[in-house]
């Protein structure tokens, strides 16, 4: 029997013929155990903070929190409190794809790709800039020329006003695939000094030069530890982003399902080439200039660089 597959980028593609998938559906079947998960999108709460927010009793509440932990869609975590062990929830997933059964002649494949953050292969960033590992600051603060820094492959986060960072990724498509979407994921939000909770920014990405589309980031996200970033990160400075997904198909293009522009998949060109290239940024004309950071495996919410997927057949 098969099972579900967890794909980076929490994204989890549920088969519906698998075991698995009788477990997790019924534990999204409830809108007690629905409220939970949107309670947890961004936020990483212990048992009786989730029951408070909701107005629930705690034996609700726990008895929904078993439910989806079974169901492998949020994790827990035994913490220290002020009396004995408090149990802490985040949520696993901020996507579930529900995939029913194919014919083999409709069989899709994917490929996938993770870039470390400061893989970068160009950049031009505009003050307020920086990078940082997750064990310090890398090079010096609002200076772009600390983007070229030999060390910027360790960056975990970084950060610019407006201008690009631009990344590579190698073309592994078989010769004779026909691409079905390309994807990317990335934790990102926007960039305001210190941070700020309504600071909108319009981020934009490119495929191969072929703008794919723009998102507005609400707000730079702080003044709560980001659950991968370092201690030694102050809580005022930007903690975490928001798990974002370009999607690009036949029908057009996507950032978390909601259509952003009428580019395609066969407009990107991507057998043309050996690399695929992949730019993200905030154009210096656009309507909100709010910055951007980009956050890596070690910083933020997320534990992941940026990841790129091919889907074809």
């Amino acid at each position: 029997m098969a099972e579900s597959t967890i794909i980076p980028g929490r994204v989890l593609y549920v088969d519906a013929e698998s075991e698995q998938a009788e477990v997790q559906l019924h534990a999204l079947s409830s809108s007690t155990r629905l409220q939970i998960l949107n309670l947890l999108r961004s936020r990483v709460l212990n048992v009786g903070q989730i029951a408070e927010e909701l107005g629930l009793p705690a034996s609700t509440a726990t008895s929904n929190i078993n439910a989806l932990e079974e169901a492998g869609l949020i994790s827990t975590e035994l913490r220290p409190a002020t009396r004995g062990l408090q149990k802490v929830c985040a949520r696993a997933y901020d996507a579930i794809i529900v995939e029913l059964a194919r014919g083999a002649e409709e069989e899709q494949q994917s490929i996938e790709v993770s870039m470390p953050v400061g893989a970068y292969v160009d950049c031009q960033v505009a003050p307020t800039c920086g990078l940082a590992s997750d064990k310090g600051i890398i090079g010096f603060f609002d200076d772009p020329a600390s983007f070229f820094e030999p060390d910027r492959v360790h960056a975990q986060l970084l950060w610019f006003h407006y201008g690009f960072v631009a990344y590579r990724f190698p073309n592994r498509l078989p010769p004779k695939a026909i691409l079905e979407s390309l994807s990317v994921s990335l934790e990102i939000c926007s960039e305001a000094p210190l941070h700020h909770e309504e600071w909108p920014s319009d981020v934009t990405m490119w495929i191969n030069d072929v703008k794919i589309g723009t998102w507005t980031s609400p707000a730079d996200f702080g003044g709560q530890q980001g659950v991968l970033t370092p201690d030694w990160w102050e809580s005022w400075n930007s903690q975490y982003g928001l798990l974002k997904v370009w999607q690009v198909n036949a029908a057009g293009s996507f950032v978390d399902g909601r259509r952003v522009s009428d580019v395609t998949a066969g407009q990107l060109k991507i057998r043309d080439g050996s690399s695929i290239a992949m730019r993200v940024g905030v154009q210096p004309e656009a309507r909100n200039v709010g910055g951007i950071n980009i956050f890596g495996r070690g910083f933020g919410n997320y534990p992941q660089d940026i990841v790129l997927r091919l889907r074809y057949h």
